[in-house]
């Protein structure tokens, strides 16, 4: 009896400790949101945002929406260099494409995200694949990875694709996993409304499905040619293709996924193609 009582203890002085970091977190949070609202961005921010084509297509209106989430991002992350020395011009990028995305989802900023890994160039890693039961290991060239509350990019890439506007953007992919991962399974399906469940699954699973059977027999792409192979994957790495080509090819999607664009367009709540369409 003394042993269940003295567990009893321990679990009850856990959930304490649990509850008071939580409330400790909140709080702290709440304070760093008054903070934002009231900062300016620093002009070291202001000189990168400046150079993004993405950023100076937005209207006043979002782009003071942004401020406080890019701050707020910024002081909530870790940045962490390997081989590579984090400047001001790379938390910018990272921050603006991350805010980008859930601008116009409120409660939104990534909260399960802690570090953000930069490395200078692609990464290379290892992995085992099953061919017909014939198991072999390969090495990969990754310009990013999302792994539990860790987002590794590769600089070079997301340089080039904040400034250059290549239908492929590391630092929207991987966060779409993060988005996807939310709710502890990296299924396709970020926590969405109730209401719109139904039709996400049914419109995403139908052209993931597709594109898996173009992709296996090689042939007949047809508008499927602008989601590529790589989509084809799982149907992780589908919405996070599907996201990178939302925000980067807004009007290639609407044109030739209308029913993609249009649930895309319901969870993050920005019309890219409308805002987008200057640079497209």
């Amino acid at each position: 009896m003394t042993y269940y009582f003295a567990l009893m203890q321990v679990i009850v002085g856990l959930i304490t400790v649990i509850l008071i970091w939580q409330t400790l977190g909140y709080f702290k949070n709440r304070r760093l949101w008054k903070k934002v609202r009231r900062m300016p961005l620093p002009s070291a921010y202001k000189e990168t945002l400046e150079k993004i084509p993405h950023y100076r297509a937005l209207p006043d209106e979002l782009k003071e929406k942004m401020r406080p989430k890019i701050l707020f991002f910024i002081e909530t992350k870790e940045f962490v260099g390997v081989k590579i020395d984090v400047t001001d011009e790379m938390k910018a990028v990272v921050a603006f494409y991350a805010c980008l995305m859930v601008v116009e989802i409120p409660n939104e900023c990534f909260n399960q995200l802690v570090t953000i890994l930069i490395y200078p160039y692609e990464v290379i890693t290892e992995e085992i694949r099953e061919n017909g039961g014939v198991y072999s290991q390969q090495k990969l060239l990754l310009e990013g990875q999302s792994i539990d509350d860790t987002v590794v990019i590769a600089w070079r890439d997301a340089k080039k694709q904040a400034y250059h506007l290549y239908p492929h953007n590391v630092v929207v992919h991987e966060l779409a996993h993060v988005l996807d991962f939310e709710d502890g399974v990296p299924d396709g399906v970020p926590p969405i409304q109730r209401s719109l469940h139904h039709r996400w699954t049914k419109v995403l699973y139908r052209h993931f499905k597709e594109l898996q059977s173009r992709v296996r027999k090689n042939r007949s792409w047809g508008d499927y040619k602008i989601l590529g192979s790589y989509a084809a994957t799982n149907e992780a790495e589908f919405f996070a293709v599907v996201s990178e080509i939302f925000f980067q090819k807004p009007l290639s999607l609407k044109r030739h996924f209308p029913d993609l664009y249009d649930i895309l367009y319901q969870f993050y709540g920005i019309d890219t193609a409308k805002i987008f369409k200057s640079i497209d």
